[in-house]
This record gives structure tokens, sequence and C-alpha cells, in this order.
């Protein structure tokens, strides 16, 4: 293995690890608001059951995609100077813009929303619980605003190698942000949809049939079947806009070698490249050709399109960007399934009386979001090879000279501290689902009722 290939690894195991965090705080902010003006509303205290329980996962799920977050970025230094040097000039005031309109805002507030309910008033937790929650979706949009300019890079200039603002207007709004966005999004609330139905699912089959418990059963539930077809219609846009701006990555996505009108679906296959064609291909006649431009003789892209006169591979490797779609697009087809079922089982039982089969079969979801972003990022990224940012800077004009060998021991290294953080956490959300079916997640006594209810009786457990 040669540097840059260690050094692609090592970042996309970085990234790999942080994104499953941010995924998860996105959208718990805003579903914590909604607990707490739910309970704001009604003074019902089983939602504020429900917003004490999931602070704790989502403090958790902050801590450790902010610490994640930190040693990712040394890598822009350590790993990929080129990055820097060459488009530092956009990349630089995106991620400032970043920390300027999200880390202030969490830092600020972040501290009255964990510890605050007992010690301020019910509207100043509630302002800052939307705060936070605020401050992730910003948080997201500059991190996505970054992505997509460098998928579909606009507003600039090169001056010597170096690119030039022009137009932020247009760096900022660039062709196939507002789909990654939206795409960002609706992932990350289908992951927290399916966390919580997983997770209250459990705490039921241990015996805990608190209404807090069948409350969050019920939202993740709804969420999910809402969400789902919200996220198959985006990413509709999302793969027509690729096919617009990427034909290479699409073309690798769907496995096809040769432009044509009337391109079948493949359903499944073994790429490869050596031959250029697909061994031990199921396709379905057409159904490729109407998914991307909407006509069944509508021309698709092929691969062969993109190998120079010369004979270098201008696309992306193949498989990997070929599997890595079918698995998001798989488990996007099982969430479907599995949420439009718990949907008709709540209307025909209710979430205290759900069949124990489905209540296992969301257990075993809890955390398919987490399957999901990574097949649907690497997807995308790999998908962009051999650019670092398309049609600007390759990869492999961007990484250092640091030795194999040390890029080899630093990756074995976050490895193995990875996978023991990882296992720690599902430990942890583990651990406060049993403790809170053993009711001692939390203690509450003489809620107040009605809309201007007052949190100050709320303890929380230790």
């Amino acid at each position: 293995m040669d540097t840059l290939l260690l050094s692609r690894i090592q970042f996309g195991a970085n990234i790999s690890f942080h994104i499953l965090f941010p995924t998860i705080t996105i959208a718990l902010g805003w579903v914590l608001l909604f607990f707490k003006v739910r309970f704001a509303m009604t003074g019902d205290r089983k939602w504020m059951d429900a917003y004490m329980f999931w602070v704790k996962v989502f403090a958790l799920s902050f801590a450790m995609g902010v610490v994640s977050g930190i040693t990712m970025s040394f890598q822009f230094g350590t790993n990929w100077p080129g990055f820097m040097e060459t488009v530092g000039n956009v990349a630089g005031p995106l991620l400032a813009y970043e920390i300027m309109t999200a880390f202030f805002l969490e830092a600020v507030f972040l501290g009255i929303m964990l510890f605050g309910a007992s010690r301020v008033k019910s509207w100043v937790h509630t302002l800052a619980t939307f705060l936070v929650a605020f401050g992730t979706t910003m948080s997201t949009f500059w991190i996505i605003v970054l992505n997509s300019w460098m998928h579909t890079p606009q507003g600039y200039e090169l001056i010597d190698g170096v690119v030039h603002a022009t137009d932020w207007f247009a760096i900022i709004f660039n062709p196939s942000m507002p789909y990654r966005f939206v795409h960002m999004m609706l992932a990350s609330g289908l992951t927290v949809a399916f966390l919580i139905a997983g997770v209250s699912a459990l705490r039921m089959l241990w015996g805990d049939r608190g209404e807090d418990v069948k409350a969050a059963l019920r939202v993740g539930i709804i969420a999910g079947a809402g969400l789902i077809p919200l996220q198959i219609l985006a990413g509709d846009f999302h793969g027509l806009n690729t096919l617009e701006y990427q034909p290479a990555k699409v073309a690798a996505m769907e496995g096809n070698w040769d432009t044509g009108p009337n391109i079948p679906l493949v359903l499944f296959a073994i790429p490869d490249e050596d031959a250029r064609e697909n061994r031990y291909e199921i396709a379905i006649p057409n159904l490729a050709s109407l998914i991307l431009t909407h006509k069944a003789e509508g021309v698709v892209p092929g691969l062969n399109d993109f190998v120079s006169e010369a004979g270098e591979v201008l696309h992306p490797r193949v498989a990997p960007v070929f599997f890595a779609f079918r698995i998001m697009v798989g488990t996007g087809v099982a969430m479907l399934a599995l949420s439009w079922l718990g949907l008709a089982l709540l209307r025909k039982y209710g979430a205290g009386n759900m069949p124990k089969l489905p209540l296992y079969a969301f257990c075993a979801m809890s955390f398919s979001g987490w399957i999901a972003t990574l097949a649907g990022w690497y997807t995308t990224e790999i998908g962009r090879q051999p650019w670092l940012v398309q049609g600007v800077l390759s990869t492999k004009d961007a990484v250092s000279d640091v030795p194999a060998g040390m890029v080899l021991g630093t990756l074995i290294g976050y490895l193995i501290v990875y996978a023991i953080l990882i296992f720690a956490y599902i430990g942890v959300i583990t651990y406060l689902a049993r403790k809170a079916t053993t009711g001692e997640a939390y203690s509450v006594r003489n809620y107040p009722r009605g809309r201007e209810a007052n949190v100050s009786a709320i303890q929380l457990g230790e």
C-alpha cells in the first residue's frame, strides 16, 4: 500500500466514525424540542419523561461528535496539505462560518439544555433547546455547502493554481447543495426515528410499559413512516442532479458500461473492471433509463466513456460505488416496509399492545440509519474519484508525502480506538435503556400542568 491509498482509508475511517454522531444530534435536537413543546402545551408528564431520557443520548452523541470531529480536522494538515493550499480560500471561510453560526450557539446554550431544566424558567429551557437544535442544523448546512462545492464547484477562479472566490452566493448555493442538504436532513431524521423506535421497543420488551416509552415509540414509528417516502423522492431529485454534473458516478452506481437507451436496472452483479463487464447480472429491462431520465428510451451514460485514448481510467472504482449504493437503497426499502408495518400495527393494537415480533424487528433496525448514511456517503465520496474537488484538484495532488508506514501505524491506532468507542457508545445507550426500565434513570415529582408549566420540580437522575 502507498501513502495515497492509506491516507484515503484513514480519512474515510475517521469521517465514517465522526458522521455517525452528528447524524443523530441533527434531528434528535428537534425531536427534543417537540417533546418539550408537547409538555408545555399539555402538561402531560410523559413528554418530559421522554425528554429526560433522550437528552442524555443527545449529550453522549454530541460529545462523541465533537471529539471525533477535532481528530478528523487534523488530517487536513497532516495527510492532505494540498487541499488547503489549493482551495483554502473557499474551504477556510466556510468552516469559519460554521464555527461562528453553529458552535457558538451550541456552546452557549447546551449547558442550559442539559442541566437547566430545574434551574431556569420553562420557556428559557425550551428556547435553549431550540437554539441548540438550530445550531446543529446550521453546522450541517455549512458542512454540506463545502462538501457540495467540492462536487459541483462554482463561483471561483484559478490564479497560479490556487482557487480564489469570485461569487460567494454561487459558492454557497452551488448546483448540488440543496439536494445534498435535504437528503442529509432527512437521513438524520430517519436515523433518529429508527433509533427512538428501536430503543423504545427494547424497553417494552424488557417490560417497561410507561407512557413515555409508548409515546416515544409512536413518535419514532410515525416519523419513520412519514420521512422515508420524502427521502425516496429527495433521492430521485439528487440522482437527477448527479446525472447532470457527475455522470461517471451515476454510471458506476448503475454498473452501466456502455452509453445508450433502454438501460436495465441492475439488481445484482459483480462488476469486472478488467473485462469491462458485469458478471452474474440480474437486471430489470429499461428500468434504469426510466428512473434516471423518466423515459424508458432515455440515454444513460456508460463507464467506457470515461477512459482516455491513452487508456487512463477517469471514473471511480466501480465495485465500491455499485455495492454501497445498493446497500443504501436496500436499507431504505427495509425502513419503508418496517415503518409502514409498524404504522398499521399502531392503528390496530396501539403502542402498548404491539406484538413482540415487530418490536424485535425495530430493535434490530435501531442503527439502520447509520448503515444507510455510511453507504450513501461511500457512494457519493468514492464516486467523486479521482477528484478531491471535481475538475479542480485531484486526490493524488493533495496528499502529503508522509511515509506510508507512519500513516499505517496511525490508521491501526484509530481503528482500535474507534472500535472500542463504538461498542462503548452502544453499550451506554443500552445501559440507559435498562436503567430507565428499572425506574432509576430519572425521578419526577409533581409536574405543574398547563401551557405555562414550569419544570422546576424535575430532577435529573444521576
